[in-house]
């Protein structure tokens, strides 16, 4: 009785486990579209900072983001045990937030040249190469200002991610949240650290002296790796703006049933066409969450703005 019953125990902490490891996987696709983003923001937040400080700036930016994700994962669990008719309203706002995010991005591109972008990187330059600046404190806000960015984006990935387990019980709840969580933490600021070194690589392999056609092979592959880099942090951030408006639209229109029965339709209409009609559906269902997300997007950034010029600004102290 006694063997059967741990056998027993152990086939039911193997089946939650392979229930875990499948949710945790549905929450991961649902949360990566925000992944894009985070990379490039909190890979520009280094920008700036001494070479030597790169590794320290990232790495105390990740504990920031560990002290986010204790904070938001018990509030977001306690959320669903306590009061779970929340989480449908908050993936909304999620989503919503998105939308707004990536419109406006797309506004201020529209609404600012080049030129002016470019007087303010050189400001941003003057500022660090000024030997009054204290560096010290140029530091410390940097690392500030991406921790608050990272406790967004850790909102909207733990809001989605707990949106995806919501129907589960609660201990597989805690188990996928907590998961995705951590990987997303160690994942996000493991691929940061990396993307802000990829110049230094670059320009050590471009260093490597030798005639040899394995070192002009290394110093071609540290040019390829230095002209890489800026190139790679503009595709980050354009893929992670389109993300916005594919995962912000996706979470709205799941609730929206016309939305919801056009992505089922199209699905269905394409299901016989097997691996290419698998392609054409991601795309259509892409696309349409795309255009919901950048209509919801222009719709907050108009709210917004007409918010921030009929209300009075505070007067300075």
């Amino acid at each position: 009785m006694a063997a059967g019953s741990l056998l027993a125990l152990l086939d039911d902490i193997a089946t939650m486990l392979d229930d875990v490891a499948v949710m945790t996987k549905v929450a991961a696709k649902k949360t990566a579209g925000v992944l894009g983003d985070d990379l490039a923001l909190n890979a520009q937040q280094v920008t700036g900072v001494d070479a030597s400080r790169e590794i320290p700036v990232v790495w105390a930016v990740a504990k920031g983001s560990f002290i986010n994700k204790l904070i938001l994962v018990p509030a977001a669990l306690a959320i669903s045990y306590f009061i779970p008719w929340l989480i449908t309203p908050l993936l909304m706002i999620g989503g919503a937030y998105l939308c707004f995010e990536g419109f406006e991005k797309i506004a201020h591109k529209l609404l600012h040249s080049k030129h002016e972008d470019k007087a303010h990187e050189n400001e941003l330059a003057q500022a660090v190469a000024d030997p009054k600046v204290d560096l010290v404190a140029l530091e410390k806000d940097k690392i500030k200002g991406a921790i608050r960015t990272d406790f967004i984006l850790s909102a909207e990935i733990i809001v989605i991610a707990l949106g995806t387990v919501a129907t589960a019980t609660f201990s597989k709840q805690v188990a996928v949240v907590s998961l995705i969580a951590l990987v997303m933490t160690v994942g996000v600021y493991g691929l940061v650290a990396g993307i802000v070194k990829l110049d230094d690589l670059g320009l050590y392999m471009m260093m490597r002296k030798g005639k040899s056609i394995f070192k002009q092979l290394v110093r071609k592959v540290g040019t390829w790796l230095l002209n890489l880099t800026p190139y790679l942090m503009y595709f980050l951030s354009i893929v992670g703006t389109i993300a916005m408006f594919w995962v912000g639209g996706g979470i709205i229109g799941h609730d929206i049933s016309t939305i919801h029965e056009l992505n089922n339709y199209i699905e269905e209409s394409l299901n016989h066409l097997n691996f290419w009609g698998s392609i054409l559906s991601f795309l259509l269902t892409t696309m349409v969450s795309v255009t919901l997300g950048l209509i919801v997007g222009a719709i907050c950034v108009a709210l917004f703005t007409i918010y921030t010029k009929i209300m009075p600004k505070k007067q300075p102290a």
